[in-house]
């Protein structure tokens, strides 16, 4: 996948979450979550982290990633909900990614908590 398409995904799938916030709650599953509020949006990012988490784990024992990839999709998915619900795009984690190039790690930590 190139960089081109991977922002273009992203770029699709926040048109879409966009779209449904002024869906009916019934009319699909993004539209449902935001009828219940940031709340539920959350739980959902929670659970989803859980179940990243232990995919990962069976993944380093079996060998076997297909589980991790679905389970980061649904992460991802949901983190995307939740930063739609609160007007955000993904663009804004890019850049953000993107600033973080050429940092060491420990140097940009070590700048958050000044």
């Amino acid at each position: 996948m190139t960089e081109q398409s991977m922002n273009d995904t992203l770029s699709r799938l926040a048109e879409v979450l966009e779209s449904r916030k002024g869906a009916a709650a019934d009319s699909s599953y993004v539209a449902s979550l935001y009828h219940k509020g940031l709340n539920k949006i959350l739980e959902k990012v929670g659970e989803e982290s859980v179940e990243t988490i232990l995919a990962a784990k069976d993944a380093a024992v079996s060998g076997n990633c297909d589980e991790l990839i679905y389970e980061t999709a649904d992460l991802w998915f949901h983190s995307l909900v939740m930063l739609a619900a609160l007007g955000q795009h993904p663009q804004s984690v890019i850049n953000e990614l993107e600033r973080r190039f050429g940092l060491s790690g420990h140097a940009e930590k070590a700048a958050r908590n000044q």
